[in-house]
């Protein structure tokens, strides 16, 4: 009989061919028929980084396995497959050891490679002071290659690995942005940490050409082209986790500045009851976003998570019963079962004509991811008053102000009355970092910019965070939303035919019970959560309570 050339299979993978075995649940099987440990969860890290720098992670990722623990001289190795053992021996030969295999399911494993090898603290730093003066070869389009960030690889390029470690140590830190800033005698590299620049690197001026042309080659832009702004995309793997970068380059005086939106889909948590608004406040909010018809504004600045809340509020109403569409300014997060459009201005698909084709294909709920002119605005409140719900965002301080801003674009209030159904405005709030928070007595005066009195605070103190390794020294570590909900009351639909005045409409809507910004971070302080400071950073520029 003639021998064929075909790759050598497992016999679990043979059988698995054949239909006869379920994946996961059959190696499960085997592991305990052959009387294999089983570790269900791999969080138990015990051996020092020296021994996974033994073995490669290309190694771990394409046998699925990974030494994890030492247990009397002997390092055990999980695998997800019982009946390939071999990798076992290179391992032992690896890490001068002996192995022994317990068996973890195929997804543990993967999800504990990727944490075992991502880079240590200061990898970025400590290559960058051993670059020292060595002269470093210009790029070449050979050089263009989307690949694993944490897949190191033999003769890679010094600066290719610098790049790689800092988008690696951005992620890590969760980071939404990443700065590359040039001036005449150093380049300087900033993350934006929950809303907040932090300086983290400096490499030398000479690494800089060589840095912004790699970007420049990943994202796709014309690499000759230094006088002209320039957008790109990037999509990058770190393990399994697939991230995007949208990145924009602008000529400055010291060379060109370049700024990395990291777009992590798995840092996104959407649903509404996760977002942190107040009981009242999310009850109302859900009965909003449940009206059959009419127009919801989500306002605040850039990057005080509006769009994560659309989303969410999308994620709570989408059925099979309901045809929902989007455009959007671009699709940030692809969401199951939704219609999302991306503006493209190259081809005159902006909001405006976007939203006229939408309109045709008979949706029930419709999202803008802006509204920036009167002819979006025009066609969205004829959208809500042709029975669609219309869900949008607007750049104003407040919710009051949505309705002057509307108003200033030329929308006659009257028809604002009879299409908007709520208004809410957002901020994203530092939390203090748990490891190290500790308390202290507040002044009156720090009291009082919040509108809190001392009996308010269930121990009389507020708290601060000092500042640790875990929070970069911060004293904070995520981030929280304040909100404020502004239904449209009948009170209010008559002041916005009589006068759309932000201060008399913040009035009526503060008498009506709506909390304010303000309060909802007030709120936030005496649990302890946030600090004063962080609160006043936040609502700046929002109108004082009356």
């Amino acid at each position: 009989m003639e021998e064929t050339n075909t790759p050598q299979k497992s016999f679990s993978e043979e059988i698995l061919r054949q239909g006869m075995l379920g994946g996961d649940e059959h190696a499960l099987a085997l592991a305990e028929k052959f009387g294999m440990t089983i570790y269900p969860i791999l969080h138990d890290f015990q051996l020092p980084r020296e021994y996974y720098k033994k073995v490669p992670y290309s190694f771990a990722k394409r046998h699925m396995v990974l030494p994890f623990k030492l247990e009397e001289n002997t390092i055990l190795v999980a695998v997800a497959d019982p009946l390939n053992l071999e990798p076992l021996e290179e391992l032992a030969l690896m890490l001068e050891h002996q192995v022994k295999a317990v068996f973890s399911p195929k997804e543990t494993i993967l999800n504990a490679i990727n944490e075992c090898y991502n880079q240590e603290l200061g990898a970025a730093s400590q290559l960058i002071a051993h670059m020292g003066d060595r002269a470093i070869e210009e790029l070449s389009d050979d050089a263009l290659e989307v690949y694993d960030l944490l897949d190191e690889r033999a003769g890679q390029a010094p600066i290719i690995k610098l790049l790689n470690l800092i988008l690696t140590e951005a992620i890590q830190q969760r980071a939404s942005d990443i700065h590359f800033e040039p001036f005449e005698d150093r380049m300087r590299v900033r993350y934006r940490i929950d809303g907040v620049l932090q300086n983290r690197h400096a490499p030398a001026t000479e690494y800089q050409t060589q840095l912004i042309t790699r970007i420049k080659v990943m994202s796709r832009m014309d690499i000759a082209e230094h006088r002209l702004p320039q957008d790109g995309r990037i999509k990058l793997k770190m393990g399994r986790r697939e991230i995007d970068f949208r990145v924009s380059t602008v000529p400055v005086a010291g060379g060109e500045r370049i700024v990395m939106r990291i777009l992590d889909k798995g840092n996104v948590v959407l649903g509404l009851d996760k977002l942190g608004m107040m009981p009242a406040t999310l009850e109302e909010f859900k009965r909003l976003i449940s009206q059959p018809e009419g127009i919801v504004l989500a306002t605040g600045p850039t990057g005080s998570g509006k769009t994560t809340t659309l989303y969410s509020a999308i994620c709570e109403i989408c059925s099979d019963e309901t045809n929902i569409m989007t455009i959007e300014d671009p699709v940030e997060y692809n969401l199951h079962g939704i219609a999302q459009i991306g503006v493209q201005p190259k081809i005159k698909l902006d909001f405006a004509s976007g939203l006229r084709h939408i309109l045709r294909q008979d949706p029930d709920i419709i999202m803008i991811g802006e509204i920036r002119d009167v002819e979006t605005a025009a066609i969205a409140i004829q959208a809500a008053l042709t029975g669609h719900l219309v869900i949008s965002t607007l750049h104003t301080n407040d919710a009051p102000s949505a309705i002057t801003r509307l108003v200033d674009m030329g929308i006659e209030p009257y028809l604002l009355s009879s299409s908007l159904v709520g208004v809410f405005a957002q901020r994203l709030v530092r939390g203090i970092c748990p490891t190290c928070k500790e308390g202290y007595e507040p002044l009156e005066k720090e009291l009082q910019s919040i509108g809190l009195i001392r009996e308010d605070l269930p121990d009389g103190l507020l708290y601060k965070g000092k500042g640790c390794a875990i929070c970069y020294e911060s004293g904070y570590k995520g981030r929280k939303g304040i909100y404020e909900l502004m239904p449209l009351t009948n009170a209010l639909k008559k002041q916005i035919v009589k006068s759309p005045d932000a201060v008399e409409l913040r009035r009526l809507a503060l008498e009506g019970g709506m909390v304010s910004l303000i309060a909802h971070g007030a709120e936030l302080v005496r649990q302890g959560l946030t600090t004063v400071s962080e609160i006043l950073r936040a609502t700046r520029g929002v109108e004082e309570e009356i």
